[in-house]
């Protein structure tokens, strides 16, 4: 038999990953009163219901519409930074929705925490439908 192992592929260190994770933890639980990972978000609505309900709807009918409030939770998936704002792809059980964060909308504290957000962590967030320039459903939070 031979040995399967390469030099190519040396074993990963993964010690400074864990040490990342924890000063992560440690930077949450100081600015959160050590409520790190809150297990109270109760979403309102889901991405496939929102697509379904809106997706057929113009941009000038949603911008019509800015009253009603859509409350979702999801995976990050995808996630863009662009100075005061930033774009993030959610991904709950039944698809995935966009959303737009300002810092007009959520404020400096909450734009900041976000820029620290790995992909895979679990977020809510709240706001109203739009489209964007590109036709795309989102939220603006």
């Amino acid at each position: 038999m031979t040995d399967n192992t390469s030099a190519t592929n040396p074993a990963i260190d993964d010690n400074h990953v864990i040490a990342e994770r924890k000063q992560k933890l440690a930077a949450i639980r100081a600015a959160t009163n050590g409520h790190a990972f809150p297990n109270d978000i109760r979403p309102e609505h889901h991405a496939a219901q929102l697509h379904a309900e809106y997706g057929e709807v113009t941009k000038e009918v949603l911008a019509a519409n800015l009253s009603a409030t859509k409350k979702v939770a999801g995976r990050i998936m995808l996630k863009r930074i662009m100075g005061k704002m930033a774009f993030a792809t959610i991904q709950d059980a039944t698809g995935q929705i966009q959303l737009y964060v300002t810092l007009e909308g959520v404020g400096e504290a909450t734009i900041e925490a976000f820029k620290h957000y790995d992909l895979g962590d679990i977020i809510e967030a709240a706001g109203t439908m739009f489209k964007t320039k590109t036709g795309e459903l989102s939220i603006n939070c």
